[in-house]
Formats: structure tokens, sequence, C-alpha cells
């Protein structure tokens, strides 16, 4: 079955999902495909498909066959996620109770290997569940920090700690001054 460590990162990717769930779910339709940038080609709603495309790709692989490779090049890219923050909530729902299925799995024969493009060759290269789950996180941490900006110049709230890693919220902790010291 699963390992602790899987076990830590399922965990950690459910909460990002978690907290970007939260944050689509109170967002109406005009503010989640608000158009940004120059060009017009941002919006809350695209972020959020991209993210969810990523996570798919890695779940798409199945649990069936023997040797799997990860596409993430080859997305589904749904538009219906991108125009209707519902349909994004209900997939985040859908992809975090599948990432928990994935948990309840014997995982060490998936996963051997992620398509790679660069130029013309395809390039196999070898990967885990566990490697993926942690560029996962850290892609939609990324994609978060961006919707966040992209949130604030529509004047919408988002926690302090939305599109903030782990990590970073890890050394904030333990970093704070205690009630003994002094700070200016």
């Amino acid at each position: 079955m699963s390992t602790p460590a899987l076990n830590a990162l399922l965990e950690e990717a459910a909460d990002t999902l978690r907290q970007l769930a939260t944050f689509v779910a109170m967002l109406p339709a005009a503010q989640y495909t608000a158009p940004h940038g120059a060009d017009a080609r941002h919006s809350i709603g695209k972020h959020v498909r991209h993210i969810l495309d990523h996570y798919e790709a890695l779940l798409a692989v199945g649990y069936e066959a023997q040797a799997l490779t990860i596409d993430y090049e080859h997305r589904r890219r749904d538009p219906d996620i991108e125009r209707h923050p519902d349909v994004a909530f209900a997939h985040l729902h859908h992809v975090r109770e599948r990432l928990t299925r994935l948990g309840q799995r014997d995982t060490a024969t998936h996963c051997r290997q992620l398509a790679y493009r660069a130029g013309d060759h395809v390039l196999p290269l070898n990967t885990s569940v566990e490697r993926e789950l942690v560029f996962l996180t850290s892609h939609a941490i990324h994609h978060m920090a961006i919707i966040a900006l992209l949130a604030d110049t529509q004047g919408i709230e988002v926690a302090e700690t939305f599109g903030v890693h782990p990590s970073t919220q890890r050394h904030w902790q333990n970093n704070r001054p205690s009630n003994h010291e002094v700070t200016s």
C-alpha cells in the first residue's frame, strides 16, 4: 500500500486543491473569467483549468498498466473549467477524491516515465508518483500565486497563505518572533 511519504505528499496536494476550491467557490463567473494582461489572455479560470489539467495528466495514467507514462503536454484543456467556476469547483473536488484513492493503491509499479519534449525529441524520463506530486503541488501553488495577483487587481481578497508553498509557510512558522523577543 502507500508509504508515509506518499501519504504526506497526497495530503499536501489535497490541501492545496482544497484551498483553491474554497477560493473558486466564492467567485462569481464575471470575476472568474475577467480578462487580464495587455492581450487579455489571462484569467483566473484559465489558471485554475491549467492546474487541473496537470493533475488530470497524472491521474489519467490509470492503475492497471505495468509501464505508465505521464505526458503533461497532451492535456485535456476543458474550456468549461476555465469559464464556469461551478464546473471548476466540481472538478477540484473530483481530483481530490481521485488523489485519495491513489493513496490506497500500490504505486510502486506506477508512473515510471514522464514524456518530456525537448525540441523534436521526446525524452522518456524516470519518475515516480511521489516526484510528480511534488511537482504538481509546486506547480499549482505557482499558479495560485498568479491567481492571487489577478484577484488583487479585481479587489478580491485572498487568504495570506493562498499561493504560498508549504515550505514557506513552515519557514514563517519557525521564524516568527516569540512573545519575549523585541521586534521593530
